[in-house]
């Protein structure tokens, strides 16, 4: 076990703001996360669990306890002719693991390839890219009760998943730390390539194949996202609103080239980045707050942006959005403090 005080985690959110966490502890197993929360000192501490950062706002320092797992480990838990059955550690890197079932020629996450972050945060944040979700292969999500102590073994259906959104998020729900993830994936993989502009950046490839998938959402990110590394950012910083049929048809008849995808019945899902951009935010720069030349549904750190500066943009961006469109968008960032 890792014990920190006054610990940077400027490494630990892709925004790379310099804050500061009042102890961080790092666990590698459940033995050691069950003593953390029994602890009495750590029970009257605010306590925030996280994965990479990728998907974290801080606004302010964080006067509490960060955790963060280093349960690590893919194996293979069930196999029979058509599937396999992955169990994760939830500190595993998303990609790795996307990675390795394509190697193994594993299909049912190739579309998810490039999302940043780690497999529990993937499990709890229902990530998804290209007609994909986390949610159609997630077979079990192993957790631990941080009030009672005590594991529980989530189905599929007990998550409650959702457009970016599952059991876990919800704050009215005890907190359940995600311990391991098991995933199902297919031998006789079917491919979904018709979303977006990945069929037509497969067209460049002489078959579709996993690794081809892969290579091509790959290379459709890298040319729409900039790298955490090198340009502080959380990927996608709203998710894309879902609106009645009859809004989006009223809209369509003022904005003919208005894209949109099926979203259940009676529902259509707008894509935010094109709200965005018709607002005039794309490529603009506030301060040291940018939104992206390439992706409006980006907001980037330029140098030395602080959390509260880059919420205010973000807030300026959802007004104009609503006052042009009639349309909420939130943000699928999450923001601390």
């Amino acid at each position: 076990m890792r014990i920190e005080e006054n610990y940077s985690l400027e490494k630990h959110n892709t925004f790379h703001l310099p804050v500061k966490a009042r102890w961080f502890m790092e666990y590698t197993n459940e033995e050691e996360l069950g003593r953390i929360f029994r602890d009495e000192y750590f029970q009257e501490c605010l306590s925030l669990h996280i994965g990479s950062g990728s998907n974290l706002l801080f606004i302010n320092d964080f006067n509490g306890v960060i955790l963060h797992s280093q349960i690590k480990g893919i194996s293979v838990a069930k196999e029979t002719d058509d599937l396999v059955l992955l169990r994760i550690g939830a500190a595993e890197k998303w990609d790795d693991v996307v990675a390795y079932a394509v190697s193994k020629g594993w299909g049912g996450i190739e579309n998810l390839s490039g999302i940043p972050g780690e497999v529990g945060a993937a499990a709890v944040q229902n990530i998804g890219a290209y007609g994909t979700e986390i949610k159609d292969v997630v077979e079990t999500v192993e957790t631990y009760n941080q009030l009672s102590f005590e594991k529980r073994m989530f189905t599929n259906e007990e998550c409650l998943y959702s457009y970016r959104d599952s059991f876990f998020k919800n704050e009215h729900n005890d907190p359940h730390i995600v311990t391991y993830v098991n995933i199902r994936l297919s031998k006789k993989p079917r491919f979904s390539v018709n979303y977006g502009n990945l069929k037509e950046e497969l067209a460049k490839y002489p078959k579709i194949t996993l690794q081809a998938v892969r290579d091509a959402v790959i290379s459709i990110r890298h040319q729409k996202l900039p790298d955490p590394d090198e340009l502080g950012n959380a990927g996608s910083f709203f998710m894309n609103p879902v609106i009645p049929v009859v809004h989006y048809e009223k809209l369509k008849r003022q904005y003919p080239d208005m894209p949109s995808y099926p979203a259940g019945e009676g529902k259509v899902k707008v894509p935010a980045g094109w709200l965005i951009e018709q607002c005039g935010f794309k490529g603009k720069s506030h301060g040291a707050v940018g939104v992206y030349e390439k992706q409006a549904l980006v907001l980037v750190n330029l140098g030395e942006a602080k959390g509260h500066e880059i919420a205010l943009v973000a807030e300026s961006i959802r007004t104009a959005v609503h006052d042009r469109f009639g349309i909420e968008i939130m943000p699928e960032v999450k923001y601390v403090g």
